[in-house]
Order: C-alpha cells, then sequence, then structure tokens
C-alpha cells in the first residue's frame, strides 16, 4: 500500500511538472481550451425595464449598510489604525462601479443571475469590490451593479459568441446606468469606474450614453482601469480628454499594472488588434497611461509617493494597507510599470501582469485622487 502511494506521489508529481511546462509554452491555446464555452450561444432576454429597481440586483447601493462589499475598510499596517471613511464627505459625489469578470464557467456564455446566480462567480464579485470599490467609499453613494457578465472565455476567442456574450453583459450594464442617472439627484457629481470587463463596458457608456448629454457636465472623473485606452481611437470616441492634472475633472484615468523584467506581449498583442471604440485597431498606438501616484499621465514617483497598497491576505478578503510598497512608471507603450515583482499573493499572471492587482497596489492614492477631484468639480454655469 505504501508503495503504490509513492507511485501515486510521483505520477501527480509528474504530471503537475508537465502542466506547468505545457502552460508556460502554451499559455493562450491552453486558457482558451479551459475557458472558452463550446455550447452555442444563447439568446440573452433583456431584462424588464424596471428589473434596476430591486436591490437584490445590486451588490452596491445606498441602504444596504454593513454588507455593503465597497463600503469595507482596510487597516494599515502597524498600529496607524482603520482609516476613516467621512460620514459627511466635503464634497458629495455618486460612484457608479462595475466589477470585473468573475463567471469562469465554459457551461454558458453568459452568467445568470436568476435564483441567486453562479454562486462561485457572486462570492468573487464581492471579494473584488472590496478591494477595487472601497478607495471610491468616500462617496456619498455608491452603485455597483450585478450583470449577466460576459464568461472569461467570451474575451478569449475571435468567434462571433464571444462579441454576442459581451454585448449582451453592456447591455446589462447601460440599464443600471440609466436607473442610476434616475435615481441619484441630477445635482450630484458622478464617477465612473470599472475594471476589466467592467472597465471595458464603462468606456463604452461614456461613448453612447455620457458624450454629448447633459451627463457629461456631471462627470468628475472616469477610472478606466486594467483594460486599455487608446488615445487616438478611444478618447476621441468618448469625447472627453485624458485627466493631464491631478485635480482636472470631467477627464478619464488609466493604467495596467506589470512588474519587471515585464512581458506583456500577450496584452500588446490583444491591444493591437483591437478594434477599439472608433472601430479600428489601434495597431502600435500608445495606450493611455495615468500615472496613479502623480494623478497625471506618463512619468515616473518612487515607492515613497504610495501611500498604501492594499496588501490582501491568502482568502483575499481581507487585507492591510502597506505604505511606500511599490513604485509606478508609465513606459513608451503605455504600460504602468512597478519594478521588481512585490508580493500580492498568488494571482499574478503570466509576464509578471498585476492586472488583478491594479487597484489593490494603488489603494490610498486613488482614495485621495477621487476626493480630490471630487473637491474640485463645480458645476457648469
Amino acid at each position: 500500500m505504501a508503495r503504490k502511494f509513492l507511485y501515486l506521489v510521483a505520477l501527480c508529481t509528474v504530471l503537475v511538472i508537465a502542466a506547468g511546462f505545457a502552460l508556460a509554452l502554451f499559455p493562450a491555446t491552453l486558457t482558451k481550451w479551459a475557458t472558452v464555452p463550446s455550447a452555442p450561444f444563447a439568446p440573452v432576454k433583456p431584462l424588464d425595464a424596471n428589473a434596476y429597481e430591486s436591490p437584490a440586483l445590486w451588490y452596491s447601493r445606498p441602504g444596504i449598510g454593513v454588507s455593503d462589499p465597497a463600503r469595507w475598510q482596510p487597516v494599515y499596517a502597524g498600529d496607524r489604525g482603520t482609516l476613516p471613511t467621512p460620514a459627511e464627505p466635503k464634497a458629495q459625489f455618486a460612484v457608479f462601479f462595475v466589477h470585473p469578470t468573475s463567471y469562469v464557467n465554459r457551461a454558458s456564455w453568459n452568467a445568470p443571475l436568476e435564483n441567486g446566480g453562479d454562486p462561485e462567480a457572486e462570492r468573487i464579485a464581492r471579494i473584488y469590490l472590496r478591494g477595487m470599490a472601497s478607495p471610491f467609499n468616500a462617496a456619498s453613494e455608491i452603485w455597483a451593479p450585478r450583470y449577466r457578465q460576459a464568461t472569461m472565455g467570451a474575451f478569449l476567442t475571435d468567434a462571433a459568441e464571444g462579441k454576442q456574450a459581451i454585448d449582451a453583459a453592456y447591455a446589462d450594464v447601460r440599464e443600471a446606468f440609466r436607473f442610476f442617472l434616475a435615481t441619484v439627484d441630477p445635482k450630484t457629481p458622478i464617477v465612473l469606474a470599472g475594471h476589466s470587463q467592467g472597465a471595458l463596458h464603462v468606456k463604452r457608456l461614456i461613448a453612447e450614453e455620457v458624450k454629448g448629454t447633459p451627463t457629461a457636465a456631471r462627470l468628475v472623473a472616469a477610472y478606466v482601469i486594467g483594460w486599455p485606452v487608446s488615445t487616438l481611437h478611444d478618447l476621441p470616441a468618448m469625447g472627453i480628454p485624458a485627466c493631464a492634472a491631478p485635480d482636472q475633472t470631467g477627464c478619464v484615468i488609466s493604467w495596467s499594472s506589470f512588474a519587471e523584467p515585464a512581458d506583456p506581449a500577450l496584452v500588446l498583442d490583444a491591444y493591437a488588434a483591437g478594434p477599439a471604440l472608433d472601430g479600428k485597431a489601434p495597431g502600435s498606438d500608445p495606450m493611455l497611461c495615468t500615472n496613479p501616484l502623480t494623478g497625471t499621465p506618463g512619468g515616473s514617483a518612487p515607492a515613497s509617493a504610495n501611500l498604501g497598497t492594499l496588501v490582501p491576505e491568502d482568502s483575499m478578503e481581507k487585507g492591510t494597507l502597506q505604505p511606500a510598497l511599490v513604485p509606478a512608471r508609465c513606459d513608451a507603450r503605455g504600460l504602468l510599470l512597478i519594478g521588481p515583482p512585490p508580493e500580492m499573493g498568488a494571482y499574478v499572471l503570466p509576464g509578471n501582469n498585476y492586472h488583478v492587482y491594479d487597484l489593490p497596489l494603488f489603494w490610498a492614492n486613488t482614495k485621495a485622487d477621487v476626493i480630490r477631484r471630487a473637491e474640485a468639480w463645480k458645476p457648469q454655469a
């Protein structure tokens, strides 16, 4: 029996090593195989016009209370205590935040919402909101919708089903945003924010629902994080500029984080192929890179300028803020480089891609940035 057990251990070890080599050699192929649904796309029925009146379709919104994941607050490492969230911020503003992909199931192209949705996707979405929406919690209101997000594999295929799934997810986000605008006081300035898939939907919202409307005048800033924004092909379609100063309003902020040495080939290839909001492929055109330590495009800042990185515990459900952990430097391609790889957990992607940690790396600076811009916002005459 002992000998059989040792054989089994040896076999498992060989399989793990082989899988590791295979993933290293063929990461894109294996990831597609593991995540792209094989089933045909099933048309997603539009939600009822009043669907987002239901609190059940929101992770975060006024009235949820202590269970609201976006209202979670980390503590500083050491004896600095809990960061305060002002009960009455100096500037009233409302945040609409769209969470990144948490559904990786191959069973369908879009995550279900009925019957509580997919339990694992729901659990992960709440963890993401704790780490990524919480920097915005000085806001007087935070709204984060549940939506029938496209599964991970939809972004890894050229098949028509992938685009259909992404379009279906956007349709839900658009309806949630319209309800948000109809519900929030029209005099209240707004912040739009999202990460990864959520950032893609926010980028499209700005182009289709904000540009050229009265809503544009209410925009404090748009945080389009972890998804490329082409300076030549996206910004003109969005109708708002990149943020050029740390107290500028009505502008766009974006970055994608890599430790060094960085191997961003997969990301750059996907970005180059497009299409961008204008329908064209960006090619080698630069991505927008806002330095989160300065609030301005490009440039570099030392780790000492980092007010606090949210370093998660193993479960990703909690974490502590550690000041001065990583620097930030925008390179010529529009990538944000953060120096040697910091220890953030097990979810660093190939190529030293810190995609999952884009916002936690700069948690405290993001919080300071949105407060500063909200206080600088002035209504148009």
